[in-house]
């Protein structure tokens, strides 16, 4: 997933730089901000799942369904989003759902100033509250025209950027945490994409949690297929199903006759609720 947002140039300097559907209720504990709240029964996936830029036909994902796949990121908007998305309407979402996929929806926020490569929308530390709010807002109204219910859950993306840049960092943080609260106050589940070496590490590290995601997608690219066996952070953090492993990019694979690039991830965390 890391760097489809982005020119396969600046995904280059990106990299430089750094199963079964259940339904339950974890992962709500690791969240803050949510006592007073009655929330849906959260849909877990645990499994393997891919990302790819855009989300593909209906035909291809009908073809790809019950292969190695059981679930699917899908880029449902943020004005970093590097690809547009034709096929991703709510009639596609209800139509894969309905077919047997579980979708991941991720949304490409503003970056931070002082991460390599330009963005259409980047945050600083006087606009980071604001845009988190702003985005938050639009991510909420795009999930939701788009068939994925209170309850889902919508990840982050923060791409890599110099988290030893501390007043840069502290605006990353202030603009996800509002963002994830107003996620919390529609009553959507806060996530979050990173890598494990910068934008992953700094939220895994923060010593504050308060109103960060309670479920975390980390980009290591080892290709271990795992959640656990490679985490690279406290073994107490994102337990109950609240984690994602990107752990292979740019794999070309054909099933049914069609063939997509993906980005191949180890899933066990909430996924969309649909239908």
């Amino acid at each position: 997933m890391a760097g489809h947002r982005q020119s396969k140039k600046r995904r280059y300097i990106t990299w430089a730089v750094a199963g079964t559907a259940v339904v339950a209720g974890a992962g709500l504990a690791a969240q803050s901000s949510m006592a007073a709240t009655t929330w849906p029964a959260q849909k877990t996936y645990t499994g393997r799942a891919f990302d790819t830029c855009t989300a593909p036909s209906l035909s291809a994902m009908k073809a790809w369904h019950g292969g190695l796949y059981g679930a699917a990121a899908v880029y449902i908007g943020g004005k970093n989003r590097g690809c547009a998305q034709p096929n991703l309407t709510a009639s596609w979402v209800k139509s894969v759902s309905a077919a047997g996929w579980k979708l991941i929806p991720l949304y490409v926020g503003a970056q931070p100033s002082c991460q390599t490569g330009s963005s259409p929308e980047k945050l600083t530390a006087s606009t980071a509250a604001s845009l988190g709010t702003k985005d938050a807002t639009d991510a909420v109204s795009k999930a939701s025209a788009l068939g994925m219910k209170a309850g889902s859950p919508i990840y982050l993306d923060m791409e890599s950027y110099d988290i030893t840049n501390k007043a840069c960092n502290n605006a990353v943080l202030t603009y996800v945490r509002a963002f994830d609260k107003v996620l919390r106050t529609k009553t959507y589940r806060a996530g979050y994409y990173g890598f494990t070496s910068s934008s992953a590490k700094a939220i895994a590290n923060a010593t504050d949690k308060t109103d960060l995601p309670g479920n975390l997608w980390y980009a290591l690219w080892d290709k271990q297929n795992t959640t656990t066996k490679d985490w690279p952070f406290g073994a107490t953090q994102y337990t109950g199903h609240s984690r994602g492993h990107q752990y292979m990019v740019n794999s070309k694979e054909m099933r049914g006759g069609y063939t997509i690039t993906v980005d191949r991830d180890a899933w066990d965390g909430p996924v969309a609720i649909t239908g």
